[in-house]
């Protein structure tokens, strides 16, 4: 799974700090006079701190979300045995509550995700990120995947997803979906949306900006409902 980091060419770099002021993630710092991404899992990839710099020393490269740097998160964050003794919790085993081994469930577990980018919110994507280019798009409501069980296998399967919801975001969807179509060659749009009002927020805002962007791409509308059933549209 792929997603967006910034890379500084520390030769233009002049140590102004205005990009490490405008990083709202504290992934950068300035170290001997020159900017450094010191928590390269904290960078967004959302590029806030790309129109600031005066010497276009900040640029974009594509990377693996499992990378080293992830990894070295992930340890760091790891609690100490000691207190996770204390609370009667195994720091190296499932907490009771999460639904594996211990809770009497027998059904085999499958942690095979189909997600192979990030981020996936629609507000938070960079519409030049490498993973648009050629993608079958899913862009889904975001209680989609709670409300139907295979979700990752029946819609993500191969697909590039965003999420978001029209009730909650105060954004327009069109504007940023529209970006993303002029930037990219799309191969197809599907929509998988609940039954509520609410989500024809985002069907309306892909046709919006499908009739905006002057392209012809095929795409198709999933409706499930609230027990997650499919009401119309096909995987």
């Amino acid at each position: 799974m792929t997603r967006e980091r910034i890379k500084i060419n520390e030769d233009l770099c002049v140590g102004c700090s205005l990009c490490v002021n405008a990083c709202q993630e504290g992934a950068l710092q300035l170290v001997d006079g020159k900017a450094k991404l010191v928590r390269a899992d904290h960078c967004d990839g959302l590029g806030r701190c790309l129109p600031l710099c005066p010497t276009d020393a900040i640029s974009f490269e594509p990377v693996e979300s499992g990378d080293l740097d992830a990894l070295e998160s992930i340890v760091s964050d790891i609690p100490d045995v000691s207190e996770c003794m204390a609370g009667g919790i195994s720091p190296l085993l499932p907490h009771p509550a999460a639904g594996h081994a211990g809770t009497g469930s027998s059904r085999p577990h499958n942690t095979d995700s189909a997600l192979k980018q990030w981020p996936i919110q629609i507000q938070l994507v960079n519409p030049n990120a490498p993973f648009f280019q050629n993608a079958h798009l899913l862009i889904a409501a975001d209680c989609a995947a709670f409300a139907y069980r295979n979700f990752h296998e029946d819609y993500i399967q191969g697909r590039t997803l965003l999420i978001g919801c029209p009730k909650l975001d105060d954004a327009d969807y069109a504007q940023k979906l529209e970006q993303i179509l002029r930037a990219n060659e799309i191969r197809s749009i599907m929509l998988v949306r609940m039954e509520v009002p609410c989500c024809a927020g985002i069907v309306g805002a892909a046709e919006k900006a499908l009739k905006h962007c002057d392209k012809t791409i095929p795409w198709q509308v999933v409706t499930l409902s609230l027990d997650g059933r499919v009401l119309g549209g096909a995987n």
